[in-house]
């Protein structure tokens, strides 16, 4: 399977939970051991061989534009203003860039993620046209998790998930937030149900929540990326950040595992 050559990034929210280091800086550009997180997202994206990245920009929006520019290395950067970015959602930010996920295959990443460039790789494992990173849900954890289906792919999204979410209803998969769309579901199926659910006023639904009725409503199929192996993770908050510090700073020795499209293998 080929790699997209385009990505969106989700990059317009406040970062509250992340203040005071919000306060002159937008979350994608926190640094973790010195590199900002969004400058971590698009060197994976290009190593990976895209070219071309369309970037959700709002709360400020000047700083991000300044950091990552037209061209970042041989990555070409877009940018699409979100000017509601303080009363709106995910979904929202994304339905403003839909003439760039229509354009073809398309990763979509949040800003606010951590990760290994062998993540987007996982991605492109297997057979199926879409593809979600996910990796078992740790205590520590909090936010959208998924349940897997016999084959693996995502049969249900749960939003608000927490430790004490564990041990009900099957093992918890928390989303990544990196995701990989064929261009053909993106044009027939997921685009025209989020220009729906826009177009009907639910201004402030998240991702998650787009993908959980596309799955559940729209019959798309999601399968699981398994990246229990890689290290990343998603900072909302300043402890969220300290343990990115901790994960990053030392080199693994080895893989525990094998990452793996768990829908390819039949699991």
């Amino acid at each position: 399977m080929k790699t997209p050559k385009k990505a969106v990034i989700l990059a317009a929210g406040f970062g509250s939970r992340l203040r005071p280091l919000t306060d002159l800086r937008p979350k994608p550009l926190v640094e973790v051991n010195g590199t900002p997180i969004l400058h971590n997202a698009l060197r994976n994206l290009e190593a990976v061989g895209v070219e071309e990245a369309t970037i959700v920009i709002g709360y400020r929006k000047d700083a991000i534009q300044y950091a990552c520019g037209s061209l970042f290395g041989g990555l070409k950067i877009n940018y699409v203003e979100s000017v509601v970015f303080d009363r709106t959602g995910s979904a929202y930010s994304l339905w403003l860039a839909r003439d760039a996920l229509l354009s073809g295959d398309c990763y979509l990443l949040e800003g606010d993620v951590f990760f290994e460039e062998d993540a987007l790789r996982y991605l492109m494992m297997g057979d199926a046209a879409n593809t979600a990173a996910v990796a078992p849900f740790d205590p520590s954890m909090e936010g959208s998790a998924a349940i897997l289906s016999s084959d693996g792919f995502i049969s249900e999204v749960r939003l608000k998930q927490t430790a004490a979410s564990l041990g009900s209803g099957g093992p918890l998969f928390k989303m990544m937030n990196l995701i990989r769309f064929s261009g053909a579901e993106l044009r027939t199926k997921i685009v025209p149900v989020l220009c729906d659910i826009i177009g009907s006023g639910a201004t402030k639904v998240y991702t998650e929540e787009l993908l959980g009725i596309l799955i559940e409503r729209n019959g798309l199929q999601l399968a699981a990326a398994r990246c229990d192996d890689l290290r990343w993770y998603e900072i909302d908050s300043e402890e969220d950040l300290r343990v990115a510090e901790r994960i990053f700073t030392v080199e693994r020795s080895a893989r525990c595992g094998s990452g793996h499209i768990a829908a390819a293998a039949g699991e």
